[in-house]
């Protein structure tokens, strides 16, 4: 705020203190008033300047206060709008986030329920077996078509097989059997110490001997499979835990025959079997191909033929063509010897007709 209104308030304070002085020290003289001071007068007119000037100034403060007052407000009060309306809409940010965050919440907690009920599934070998022969037969139907597998198959004597891939001699059908070893992997997994990490991994290797072994006994029929067979294990998690720390395990179910794999090493071998069955299939009907050949062969002949039977009318079309134009030639120098004979003057005509006529008097004229 400016301070030169202040300081003229301040001077006219102070101006009126020294004539109420004045004055006062008058009204105490004991000697008869003298007459009036001219300068007194112009003091009092200097202070009633000032006090004029200094309504006005007040009059302007005050005037230009009210403008910044109001100008205060209005922002006050688009401030307060613009909050209003950015708190309306951060209100529908956060209804919209917790709407979403309401829908993953109820995700999570029906994730939350499947997950306990595969666990139920896991903890129950019965039901953690149905659930390796339904992943297991989800892979196999993917990959091959209906007539090279067969689930729950005959084999042997009153034996039956989780799958059975029905495939071409050699190497001819190969069993597939789902194992999942969960206890002994989640021992090694909880195993607390040296000692209870040595115990788990010794029973994992038991369990993983004795399913090789049965596999190897049981669906490997000779005359009936082929000299091998395939453990399947529905877990990558088990299927690296084996492969990185067993290899000797994974060594002596190779030398028995069995082959161990996980859901996706069993999906690559599938792939390449479907590959083998295609090869045979063609191989099967390679003589079909060949007759189709032989087909294609003779009507490739007879396309030929055709072709030149079809070239020898274009030749005599194109020799007609020309006869035509030579023809046409002639007719047009025909036409053009006829058109100049027509233009001859009539004495030149019975000159050529006299001369025709005897040539011996042409000759002596």
């Amino acid at each position: 705020m400016d301070s030169s209104p202040m300081l003229a308030l301040l001077a006219l304070i102070a101006l009126l203190l020294v004539a109420v002085l004045i004055l006062v020290w008058r009204g105490h003289r004991p000697a008869p008033l003298p007459a009036p001071d001219p300068r007194l007068d112009q003091l009092a007119g200097q202070l009633q300047s000032l006090a004029a000037t200094q309504a006005s100034s007040q009059a302007a403060i005050d005037q230009r206060l009210d403008a910044r007052l109001n100008q205060l407000s209005d922002r006050v009060q688009e401030r307060l709008a613009l909050s209003a309306t950015e708190a309306g809409q951060s209100l529908g940010e956060l209804k919209e986030r917790l709407a979403v965050i309401d829908a993953a919440q109820k995700n999570i907690a029906e994730l939350s329920t499947r997950m306990v009920s595969l666990q139920d599934i896991l903890s129950n070998k019965q039901a953690r077996g149905a659930f390796g022969e339904v992943q297991l037969a989800a892979i196999v139907q993917d990959a091959l078509p209906n007539a090279n597998y067969e689930f729950q198959a005959p084999l042997g004597e009153g034996k039956r097989v989780d799958c059975l891939l029905k495939l071409p001699n050699p190497p001819g059908a190969i069993a597939i059997d789902s194992k999942f070893p969960l206890e002994s992997y989640r021992a090694i997994r909880d195993a607390d110490g040296d000692v209870a990490l040595t115990q788990a991994r010794r029973e994992f290797s038991v369990a993983i001997r004795v399913h090789v072994k049965a596999i190897a006994e049981k669906y490997i029929v000779p005359g009936e499979t082929a000299d091998c067979a395939l453990m399947f294990v529905p877990s990558e998690a088990v299927y690296a835990e084996l492969h990185a720390n067993f290899p000797n395990l994974v060594e002596e179910a190779g030398r028995s025959r069995v082959w161990i794999v996980s859901p996706t090493t069993l999906m690559a071998t599938l792939t390449t079997m479907r590959a083998v069955l295609k090869d045979v299939r063609m191989r099967e009907q390679a003589h079909v191909i060949q007759a189709k050949v032989g087909e294609l062969a003779k009507d490739l002949d007879r396309l030929d033929t055709r072709v030149g039977k079809l070239q020898s009318h274009f030749d005599q079309a194109v020799e007609d063509v020309r006869q035509i134009r030579i023809s046409t030639d002639k007719a047009i120098k025909r036409a053009d010897e006829i058109e100049s004979v027509g233009l001859e003057a009539p004495e030149s005509v019975t000159l050529a007709a006299t001369a025709a006529a005897n040539p011996v008097l042409v000759a002596k004229g």
